[in-house]
């Protein structure tokens, strides 16, 4: 059954700095039944020692399942779900942080044929009630702490306590619901995001090839539970790969304890938002042993892949992609990167930029969600092409505007202001201006050190006049925190709504 995503695997594998070869030669796996956990992992894990899955306390506890411990977990908890009447396709939340728990629960919900929603233990009562009723979840599996919450839906409490082995009720197609993600809602009320059992296991190569991850290797991906990117790099390109899952489990984000931590454990590829680059950039980065460094999630500014490179002769390699899909655009291993820019399309893609600029993809890629019927899926999200195939972000279609009719984009000023000492973060915005329609308009998180004192705003306005051509110069600065979204994207609508209010002009 799972020899087509076998060959599919190897050949990226094999071709893992050979980006030509590897864009040129790879094809998706055409299969017509596939259950990833049962056909693939089961097989993976048989009689399979290693580590797949390590966890680490912040009080130094650690926890190692092995992929054959795994896969019999999964199936006695699979087994327990059945007995209480968890039937294939039946929706259920899953609320549970980075433990066990969760990977044996995705695990049996999927041999199962059960639709996933996960879901961020951040939620508040309001999203609760959203998912519950769009998401028409019909179990829930979350810790005894968030027990509460969920007084009109049936918990599970579930122990993996069945037989060791699991026996489906019927074959799994891969059109089969298999994840359903309520989007981050930057702009709006999140999205519904289905997955099949296709598009994510499957289309998650594109992501291993991204990452360069390798059999053997431990693989930290710092992410949250609840949001797409846990799931592709904290689930299935790792495993797609055969590389152990690591995990530090923490209360509060430290960066001095996560550099702590990648020097006492044999981790060799590292993906962190970047937020946590520009965290860990400010602390004395000193001597790892990483093979790979990645940033996703949002674009990573060229300073701080120079400084990360500079301390570790690492380059921080950029990736793309949505909730909607797997990486569709990234640097991969031993290619040339161009600053700034979010790579090339990966293997399995066909993109291009559409007149306006919009980023589209072209075809029927499997790692895209099947939620999309049409031949071409605009992202909404706008980029440049040159002519070696690099895309490079400019921002979001909503969040790209015109000052005196040029076109403004945020994310290149972001970048030059964080060249500053005195800016941590920065989002900018357009601000109503009388002569030119809007300005550029900087909300300022300080640097430790810095007050937000005129003298302050001036010298940030001094350095971007050194900086910036003047029809694109920021001209309006705000300090204070940004707001955000419960996995840590800025609210830009919300800034936005506040634009007209003015703290320094420069």
């Amino acid at each position: 059954m799972p020899d087509r995503f076998l060959r599919a695997r190897d050949f990226l594998l094999a071709n893992r700095t050979d980006y030509d070869a590897a864009y040129r030669g790879f094809e998706w796996p055409r299969i017509e039944r596939f259950n990833w956990a049962l056909d693939y992992f089961d097989l993976l894990a048989a009689g399979n020692k290693e580590t797949a899955l390590w966890i680490v306390e912040e009080d130094g506890r650690e926890t190692r399942l092995s992929f054959a411990e795994l896969s019999e977990r999964s199936n006695r908890l699979a087994n327990a779900m059945r007995r209480t009447g968890v039937q294939r396709c039946d929706r259920i939340l899953v609320m549970l942080g980075n433990e066990g728990r969760l990977w044996e629960t995705l695990l049996a919900a999927f041999k199962l044929g059960a639709v996933v929603i996960p879901a961020t233990t951040l939620l508040g009562a309001v999203d609760i009630a959203d998912r519950i009723e769009r998401g028409r979840i019909k179990w829930v599996v979350a810790g005894e702490e968030h027990a509460g919450k969920f007084d009109e839906v049936p918990m599970l409490r579930c122990e993996p306590d069945g037989a060791a082995t699991f026996i489906p009720d019927a074959h799994t197609a891969v059109t089969d619901p298999m994840l359903l993600y309520f989007t981050s809602g930057t702009t709006a009320k999140p999205k519904l995001i289905l997955h099949s059992h296709e598009s994510y296991p499957i289309g998650h190569l594109s992501t291993m090839y991204w990452i360069g991850v390798q059999p053997g290797d431990v693989h930290w991906n710092i992410s949250s539970p609840g949001w797409a990117k846990h799931a592709w790099s904290c689930f299935f390109a790792p495993w797609n790969a055969g590389a152990t899952v690591f995990v530090y489990n923490y209360a509060r984000f430290h960066a001095a304890d996560v550099l702590r931590v990648l020097r006492e454990k044999p981790v060799t590829t590292l993906c962190a938002p970047p937020t946590v680059w520009r965290m860990l950039v400010q602390e004395d980065l000193g001597k790892i042993g990483l093979r790979e460094a990645l940033s996703a999630g949002e674009p990573l500014n060229p300073e701080v892949m120079a400084k990360v490179q500079a301390a570790w002769g690492l380059t921080v390699r950029d990736g793309y992609g949505q909730t909607e899909s797997t990486a569709m655009i990234g640097n991969s291993p031993g290619q040339v990167v161009k600053p700034g820019a979010a790579g090339r399309a990966m293997p399995g893609y066909r993109l291009e930029c559409d007149d306006d600029g919009e980023l589209c993809v072209l075809g029927r890629p499997m790692g895209l969600s099947p939620g999309f019927p049409d031949d071409r899926y605009c992202t909404g999200d706008m980029m440049s092409c040159d002519a070696d195939g690099y895309f490079t972000f400019i921002g979001r279609k909503d969040d790209v505007f015109k000052a005196s009719d040029y076109r403004i984009s945020p994310f290149e000023l972001e970048s030059i202001l964080l060249q500053h000492p005195a800016v941590a973060e920065a989002a900018v915005v357009p601000c109503p201006d009388d002569v030119r329609g809007f300005v550029p308009k900087a909300h300022v998180v300080l640097a430790a050190g810095w007050t937000p004192t005129e003298d302050t705003a001036q010298a940030i306005f001094a350095f971007l006049r050194e900086n910036c051509a003047p029809y694109k110069r920021v001209r309006r600065i705000e300090f204070g925190p940004l707001p955000k979204t419960v996995s840590g994207k800025i609210r830009r609508a919300e800034l936005r709504a506040r634009a007209a209010t003015v703290e320094f002009a420069g």
